[in-house]
């Protein structure tokens, strides 16, 4: 894969390439820029990674500084589909989407092939952030994080970032059969693989979620994070000393 085009120079952020309001700011971290060590090099967000807590501590600090924040909301993210409001003292909260219609309160979710999908509205004044493994995305997680929304969906705009590709995400009949048995036309989102196993398409999935909320206006899902080695930290690819990408999404100050 070719490196994407919309990276900071020095490499360490990835934005998003969607028309959003002026108000709404988002990125991705790769795993460049920070002071983690080992198989976590080097910007780690990740706190229950295994890394040293410090170390991810410094990191969290960097980012906000490179982004001349003041906090962010982080979550203690389980797999599972709840959705809470960021909170103004931004307290830990567990859950696996955080949104926002205050400016300057960042939400935030992490990964290392899941999916982080971020949501805005067209008069960028509410933003969502979403983590969707598959145990997520078959329960809901992404319908959840977009009925915070007030409007209606066609008022939706959403950025799939960098996730595990299909030709990496081998996965058993019961993640198929999940998925076909809330929509048969996730089938076209599966390629069989070796005996019983399958080849999950999880960005397919995702459209096709979103879809059938009557939501169309999806950008990214372009990326690998397990092929991507420079980029993106991977579960998947390294296992439990990988270490954690954020991607953030808030309501700016000014509309500038």
């Amino acid at each position: 894969m070719s490196k994407p085009q919309n990276l900071f120079s020095d490499g360490r952020y990835l934005q998003p390439d969607w028309p959003a309001p002026a108000s709404v700011k988002a990125f991705v971290t790769t795993r460049s820029g920070g002071v983690s060590d080992g198989p976590w090099r080097s910007l780690n967000l990740g706190l229950r990674s295994g890394d040293e807590a410090d170390r991810v501590v410094e990191n969290r600090a960097l980012l906000m500084h490179d982004w001349a924040l003041d906090h962010i909301q982080w979550l203690k993210q389980v797999h599972g589909a709840d959705v809470v409001q960021a909170d103004l003292e931004c307290v830990e909260a567990e859950a696996d989407a955080c949104w926002s219609d205050v400016r300057g309160h960042p939400c935030a979710v992490l990964t290392a092939d899941c999916l982080p999908v971020l949501f805005c509205n067209r008069t960028g004044t509410h933003v969502a952030a979403a983590h969707a493994g598959w145990r997520g995305l078959a329960g809901g997680v992404l319908e959840n994080a977009a009925a915070t929304f007030a409007d209606s969906p066609d008022a939706l705009m959403v950025w799939l970032g960098p996730a595990i590709s299909q030709p990496c995400f081998e996965v058993g009949p019961e993640v198929r059969e999940v998925f076909l048995a809330h929509d048969p036309e996730a089938e076209s989102a599966f390629v069989a693989g070796q005996g019983d196993r399958w080849f999950a398409d999880i960005y397919t999935l995702a459209r096709q979620r979103l879809a059938t909320l009557g939501i169309y206006d999806v950008y990214g899902g372009d990326y690998c994070t397990v092929r991507q080695e420079d980029l993106f930290f991977s579960y998947r690819r390294d296992g439990a000393k990988s270490g954690r990408m954020a991607s953030v999404i808030w309501l700016a100050e000014t509309d500038i």
